[in-house]
């Protein structure tokens, strides 16, 4: 039986929660019959970058590690992988890339699975995970973290510290949600300043009064790679955190979805201290969560017990253990890269229409049983608060959709297996999200562009305000003329 579970993460106390989940080799060392035109090349290349720089060929192990992604579905292609060690061999490699006429791709963790990736073809791969420091400023209003930072590092380093903040460099880049966003915004609304490297490998300190600011908040994917941020940092308020997870049969999906608008909703008045979460999936459970507590309050959970749940569990612990908790750690199965296409379908929501809940469930439940292709897929909603995002002004950032309430995105997983499953796949996902769509009554599909499975367009990314797309248009003529960082959710 396809089970679902509701995961509600809340704080009772003033405040919610953040969302966590060498040498230099030889050239001839790494690439058996590499022609002689090519390593002097990459000598030349190598030659520029700083000791603590590293270059890998496809043949080589560390080419593999570097270069693999966690979903299989139309990926960049990668001829060469640079690993900088410093900001300058970001720049140096961009402008290396210039010179030689090849696109380039920056790689964090490379969790990215939207499909406009692919057209990136035989390019160099700049990866950041070297670009790790973190270092809190004397005051304790800021750090400054590396580019290549990794959520768990960051959220654990500055644990140490009596520190907390959102997640980092990929997800803020098209905004950011987070456990915190009630109380402080989205992850990128919390950027002081940025390090970036420009389309012609310019590297630059940028903030606020940079007319490029705006952009990099929502669409920065498009400008530029960041090297390094400054963000705000905040103080540790409640070192316990409570989660309960409960269950529910599929029979229960409108009853739940009802319950979870009336008495976490509220109209759209969500406390800031609680999260929302469900997943739809096979043998699942369900969770609501609560900071500064050793259990949730019953008045966020009651209303869910009295709907007779298949099973209930509550679990304590800390603010580090709640990627864990919601399945999105380091550790987490749906995390890992094990080779499988994983496509994803997002749409922002107001509130769940209980009907279309319903027909979506029905219509996964029957597309992802048994031995079908799709059956480790899930359907994720995250129904993070909102007065934080909401605070800020909406137009002062290239992201649009600061009024949503909630994020609904079905996760295809399966094994590649030729086009004709990709295909199925899409029909498959896309049919999910037009059921969801349909009911919202609103006229544009809204998609959180870091989950875009990639079929969406800039209106759908980037808000269909008229002077929105002019303005990102006439930012990206500006910075990036030649279109060399349109692999991610292009603008045009």
């Amino acid at each position: 039986m396809t089970k679902f579970k509701m995961e509600v993460v809340a704080a009772v106390a003033a405040w919610a929660l953040t969302s966590a989940c060498t040498g230099l080799p030889a050239v001839r060392d790494l690439v058996p019959g590499l022609c002689p035109r090519d390593i002097d090349e990459a000598q030349a290349l190598q030659s520029s970058l700083s000791p603590g720089a590293k270059v890998y060929f496809p043949g080589s192990p560390e080419f593999d590690d570097a270069s693999t992604r966690w979903s299989t579905l139309s990926p960049p292609t990668v001829n060469v992988v640079v690993v900088a060690a410093t900001a300058k061999d970001v720049s140096e490699t961009v402008k290396y890339a210039n010179r030689k006429k090849l696109p380039f791709l920056a790689y964090n963790s490379a969790h990215g699975a939207i499909t406009t990736l692919g057209r990136m073809k035989s390019g160099v791969e700049i990866y950041l995970d070297q670009l790790n420091t973190i270092e809190v400023a004397e005051d304790g209003q800021t750090a400054t973290i590396g580019g290549g930072a990794l959520s768990k590092h960051v959220t654990d380093t500055l644990w140490d510290a009596g520190k907390q903040t959102g997640n980092l460099m990929g997800p803020a880049l098209g905004g950011g949600h987070g456990w915190l966003q009630g109380h402080h915004g989205l992850v990128a609304d919390q950027f002081v300043s940025m390090d970036i490297v420009l389309a012609d490998g310019e590297l630059q300190t940028v903030d606020a009064e940079s007319d490029l600011w705006w952009a990099l908040n929502g669409a920065g994917h498009n400008f530029g790679i960041v090297t390094s941020v400054t963000t705000k940092v905040y103080d540790i308020e409640h070192r316990d955190w409570a989660i309960e997870t409960i269950v529910f049969s599929g029979d229960k999906v409108g009853a739940v979805y009802d319950a979870a608008n009336k008495h976490l909703l509220q109209n759209g008045t969500q406390a800031a201290d609680v999260i929302n979460w469900s997943y739809w999936l096979h043998d699942a459970a369900a969770d609501p969560n609560n900071e500064g507590v050793k259990a949730v309050d019953a008045k966020y959970t009651q209303p869910f017990h009295d709907l007779g749940p298949v099973a209930v569990t509550p679990m304590s612990g800390t603010y580090k253990d709640l990627a864990g908790w919601t399945g999105i750690a380091l550790s987490s199965p749906p995390c890992q890269k094990a080779g499988l296409a994983n496509p994803r379908f997002p749409i922002y929501l107001q509130s769940y229409n209980v009907e279309a809940q319903e027909e979506a469930y029905e219509a996964f439940a029957n597309a992802t049983r048994g031995s079908s292709a799709f059956n480790g897929s899930l359907f994720m909603f995250e129904g993070y608060p909102v007065q934080g995002v909401q605070a800020v002004d909406g137009e002062s950032s290239a992201f649009a959709f600061r009024e949503a309430h909630l994020l609904a995105a079905p996760l295809i997983t399966y094994k590649p297996d030729g086009a004709g499953l990709d295909k199925e796949a899409g029909r498959l996902g896309n049919r999910l999200r037009d059921i969801l769509h349909k009911a919202s009554g609103l006229c544009n599909v809204r998609a959180y562009v870091n989950y875009a499975y990639g079929n969406e367009n800039p209106k759908v990314w980037y808000g269909s305000a008229k002077w929105r797309q002019e303005r990102l248009k006439e930012l990206k003529r500006q910075y990036d003329p030649l279109g060399k960082f349109s692999f991610f959710g292009p603008i045009a």
